[in-house]
């Protein structure tokens, strides 16, 4: 499929309705956790465009993004940035892992002392569920997420073994760290998430980068005081040494969340180009450049 043209509608104008068509609605699903009995939630999104068909022995490559937590909650409502996805082809999943808000306390409490835990193993439940349903290709599964839900990426990366790459936006690579010099305002919250110092440390994915075994893209904001550019730094160097595609890009001003709207667009573009790249199996159909990935552009390495 080739852009023939495109243009920039604000998502609360009218005119967006005239893309009805190419908007993916969401699913609840409720899917099967490690604890026997117990279920989590999360809203799926099928590749939808009316332009393509694929093929019925194709399976679609799967995004998984866990919310920005750990006790927020990712809605069903229109996000263009899922949409961006879905009408490219991809399968999108939003999952509300156990503690997230809006299913009662029993939920909420899950992530009691268990954050490293229930989080990274409902994600990779709702990623193994999708594919085991025959919504997903089980060879191009990704993961993606932002602050804690960059968080929740890493160590999804680097404690299991389920996701073919992921992309971490300012994610959260050392708990102690953010429980020590984290903002007052979220000050202690932290601490019944998590449980003691040796839990702090085990559950830090900055603490074992040699467990990390698939490529990985990595964004930071250079004025980030949350998540300080030196911890994917870390992981970036780990990786590069050790062989793994990776790559690196750091934004000038920008702090925890990016707020202009190139660097958000380019956020956008590079994941979508990088996983193209290192999964394989389909082109990107806009006209992007990719960035370079440090173990895969072999002729360009230093």
């Amino acid at each position: 499929m080739k852009v023939i043209s495109s243009e920039i509608v604000w998502s609360s104008s009218p005119d967006v309705l005239k893309y009805e068509a190419f908007f993916s609605v969401p699913e609840l699903i409720e899917f099967p956790t490690e604890v026997p009995s117990q279920n989590a939630y999360a809203y799926f999104y099928p590749p939808t465009n009316p332009l393509y068909h694929d093929s019925m022995e194709e399976k679609p490559p799967l995004l998984v993004k866990n919310n920005g937590g750990p006790t927020a909650e990712s809605r069903g409502s229109l996000n263009l940035n899922i949409q961006y996805w879905t009408s490219r082809g991809w399968a999108f999943v939003d999952v509300n892992y156990g503690g997230s808000t809006g299913y009662g306390r029993e939920y909420r409490e899950r992530l009691l002392r268990q954050r490293g835990i229930v989080d990274i193993d409902n994600c990779c439940g709702c990623a193994k569920y999708l594919v085991s349903s025959g919504k997903a290709d089980v060879n191009r599964v990704c993961i993606s997420g932002g602050s804690a839900g960059g968080y929740t990426t890493l160590a999804a990366l680097a404690f299991r073994d389920v996701f073919k790459a992921g992309a971490s936006l300012y994610g959260v690579a050392d708990l102690k760290m953010l429980k020590d010099e984290g903002h007052k305002f979220e000050s202690r919250y932290i601490n019944n998430l998590v449980g003691d110092e040796k839990d702090f440390y085990e559950r830090s994915p900055i603490n074992f980068v040699d467990r990390f075994s698939c490529p990985i893209i990595l964004f930071q904001g250079l004025e980030d005081k949350v998540v300080t550019p030196d911890q994917l730094r870390k992981i970036y160097q780990a990786l590069k040494e050790k062989g793994l595609p990776v790559a690196l890009v750091e934004y000038e001003g920008e702090q925890h969340g990016f707020r202009k709207a190139e660097n958000i667009k380019y956020t956008l573009e590079q994941q979508m180009v990088f996983f193209a790249r290192v999964i394989g199996g389909f082109k990107v159909a806009d006209d992007i450049t990719p960035l370079k990935i440090d173990n895969f552009d072999t002729s360009n390495d230093a």
